[in-house]
């Protein structure tokens, strides 16, 4: 009888240590992925002004009835996302919310514009109908081209000096912070800045 527990046990404590090392390959496994899978950002298209140029700049009136500047260095020293959505654009309305906490949170070093073109009453009724008179909010068909802006989100990051610093298609929270990460880290996007970890890590 002794002997069947003891044996038991050992059995026991065997399928234990079995299963630890199981969730010990399978955390590892896990972390491999991660690496793997890192968000990669906003996807850059090779149209338009390039990341480190000076963006053009363009002086255009807002649904507000004001002027604003875009390029050439800022008065207030702040940073400015320009947002290109459409009315008929569904990813872009799930995104108005994160862009109104920024316009909050970020006030300080971030101006954020919104920028479309088409109808004015149906882009009149859309901003109306999602609060975003907060923001200057202009028309222009002139400005989607000198970016050529072919997709819908999209959103482009030009620095206090007037210097384009991060563009990309926008389909989430994650895309739209990556502009951020990528002039932080002074690179193009972040997409650059993994494949160069890739690069550092082969060699």
């Amino acid at each position: 009888m002794t002997e069947t527990l003891l044996v038991s046990n050992v059995i026991l404590w065997l399928v234990v240590l079995a299963l630890c090392a199981v969730v010990v390959a399978l955390v590892r496994q896990i972390g491999v992925l991660h690496e793997r899978l890192a968000p990669a950002g906003a996807l850059m298209l090779d149209q338009g002004p390039k990341v480190g140029e000076e963006a053009p700049q363009f002086e255009l009136p807002t649904l507000g009835g004001e002027t604003v500047t875009l390029g050439g260095p800022d008065s207030k020293n702040r940073s400015t996302l320009v947002f290109f959505l459409s009315p008929t654009c569904p990813v872009c309305k799930t995104l108005l919310p994160v862009l109104d906490a920024m316009r909050k949170s970020e006030r300080d070093w971030l101006r954020i514009v919104l920028a479309s073109d088409g109808d004015l009453p149906a882009q009149q009724s859309f901003v109306a109908a999602n609060g975003l008179a907060v923001f200057p909010y202009v028309l222009s068909a002139e400005l989607g081209l000198a970016y050529q802006v072919s997709k819908l989100p999209y959103g482009i990051l030009i620095d206090e000096h007037g210097i384009l610093r991060s563009k990309g298609l926008i389909n989430s929270r994650e895309h739209l912070e990556s502009l951020f990460e990528a002039m932080e880290r002074n690179v193009a996007s972040v997409q650059d800045y993994l494949d160069k970890l890739q690069e550092k890590d082969v060699a």
